[in-house]
């Protein structure tokens, strides 16, 4: 195992730091395509087991896209879990080329395990459902700002934006039916979910371009890269109480909205709702603890291909 490679790139907007250990050896090349071409063969030389990139933006997943069509072993991992790492390791200073070697020392002490990397189709969905979700914020955001504007130049422009951006919005909301529309397994899997009281088809676009994984793990993998998984705070005698952590924050908004729904709609998780209120439990415990049976509700439905009404009468 010492004398496998493993390789960790600090993806930057204008450079790449690379790191390989063992061999200590440390370059930098220009976040190009001529400087990834030059990368790719400088890897394919080395042949690493493993190479980690933080997970980041679209130029990321665009980069790791392009390593893994060479055939390298790529692995996007949470940043906070490495630099976290890093910590522990004594290692505070944080520079391009350190985070590279933070993630060579990551690799070889936890092996990550590889997931499937996202193709092209599948990264223009998750963009279009990101712009989305920017187009209404920057809609409640100038909407508010209408609200105390005074009479005048400042109160016409906001008007003329916000007019703008609900164009962009329905713009956008037809390129991801579009897009939706083209795949038979994204059609058929929107279909399956959209089908289920308080799930809508917003939702079911947010799910399956943040979540694909949804089907393919159990109740409580999926539970946990949703962030929707209680851990545990005890020490000695004390008991501490659970809170969820981590995760993927915007699976997480889609499906709070959709419970709020759910649990007016939805016989099960009313049911889960109104009894976990009975017992004491806050509001916010209690939603959380329905989006999560929400979410293994969906997780079965996809796995098993099984629509709501079957599901519902089972």
């Amino acid at each position: 195992m010492s004398t496998q490679t493993l390789a960790g790139i600090d993806a930057g907007k204008y450079h790449l730091d690379v790191a390989l250990e063992p061999g200590g050896i440390s370059f930098r090349v220009p976040h190009t395509e001529a400087g990834i071409s030059s990368l790719i063969a400088r890897l394919q030389d080395h042949a690493p087991v493993q190479v980690l990139l933080e997970a980041g933006g679209p130029a990321v997943a665009q980069l790791a896209g392009l390593l893994a069509a060479e055939g390298l072993p790529v692995v996007v991992v949470n940043p906070r879990q490495v630099r976290d790492f890093a910590r522990a390791t004594g290692q505070l200073a944080k520079t391009d080329r350190l985070d590279a070697k933070a993630l060579c020392a990551f690799a070889a002490a936890v092996r990550p395990e590889p997931r499937p990397l996202k193709d092209e189709t599948a990264q223009l969905l998750s963009a279009l459902v990101a712009r989305r979700r920017q187009l209404l914020q920057m809609l409640v955001a100038e909407k508010n700002r209408l609200g105390t504007a005074p009479p005048g130049p400042v109160r016409r422009n906001l008007k003329d934006h916000i007019r703008w951006l609900e164009r962009c919005l329905e713009g956008t909301d037809r390129d991801l039916r579009a897009q939706i529309q083209d795949s038979p397994v994204w059609r058929a899997r929107e279909n399956l979910l959209a089908g289920v009281p308080g799930i809508g088809r917003i939702t079911a676009q947010a799910l399956i371009s943040d979540l694909p994984e949804l089907g393919q793990l159990g109740p409580r993998q999926i539970a946990a890269l949703a962030g929707l998984a209680p851990f545990n705070r005890d020490s000695g005698t004390l008991r501490g109480t659970r809170h969820i952590w981590g995760g993927r924050a915007p699976v997480r908004t889609a499906l709070y909205m959709a419970t709020l729904a759910a649990i007016r709609s939805n016989p099960p998780i009313r049911d889960c709702y109104q009894r976990l209120r009975t017992a004491g439990k806050p509001p916010k415990v209690a939603i959380t603890a329905c989006m999560r049976k929400l979410l293994v509700i969906l997780n079965a439905i996809v796995r098993d291909n099984t629509p709501w009404r079957e599901v519902a009468n089972a």
